[in-house]
């Protein structure tokens, strides 16, 4: 898993409540398990009109907004039904961090287990930052270590996570990754039950 550290960059702003995960990644996009590809499927039906062509109105289809590696989101952002299709298609458009006033928990619990930082921030803190995501000078300053979001004027807002979270994504370690760093205690373990329990081969 990459390692996420700090960010500078542009933020797109959706303000839009209860965007659920098939509008995200839609299903016919789901039969892959890979990671790589899924961009194409990113808000698929907010991007695109019925016969594939870019809608121009939406953000992330405006030229300031395509090299967005923030989304400043509105509240319950990633409800609806359980898919981790949805971090990997955030991630492989380019999108690194999701800023928003709630996340749904399951969508929530799986950026984590995949490098993608979720800050939650009072509604109407993200509120300011959406208005300020405008121009090609717009830029948004994400530092995972201090745990603060820094507006273009300037304006540092702490946001709370989880320490071991944390901890993984400064390290870029997801579930298998932690769990390797403790081989020494887990080989050791196994060589004890070995020689306690010779039996058990």
């Amino acid at each position: 898993m990459q390692k996420f550290t700090r960010l500078s960059a542009a933020a797109a702003p959706l303000p839009v409540a209860n965007v659920d995960t098939d509008q995200i990644i839609p299903k016919q996009f789901l039969s892959t398990v890979e990671r790589t590809g899924l961009s194409k499927g990113l808000f698929y039906d907010m991007r695109f009109d019925g016969g594939g062509a870019e809608k121009p109105d939406f953000v992330l289809n405006q030229p300031h907004y395509r090299g967005a590696r923030i989304l400043l989101a509105g509240p319950n952002f990633g409800c609806g039904s359980s898919r981790e299709h949805a971090p990997w298609a955030l991630m492989d458009f380019g999108i690194s961090c999701v800023i928003s006033a709630g996340f749904a928990d399951i969508f929530f619990n799986n950026c984590f287990k995949n490098g993608l930082l979720p800050v939650v921030l009072p509604e109407a803190v993200v509120e300011q930052l959406m208005a300020q995501a405008t121009g090609d000078n717009a830029r948004f300053d994400v530092d995972l270590e201090a745990q603060t979001v820094t507006a273009p004027d300037g304006t540092v807002h702490a946001f709370e996570i989880d320490p071991g979270r944390k901890r993984a994504l400064l390290l870029g370690l997801d579930e298998i990754g932690e769990t390797l760093t403790q081989g020494s205690a887990i080989a050791a373990h196994e060589e004890r039950r070995r020689l306690a329990t010779p039996w058990l081969g």
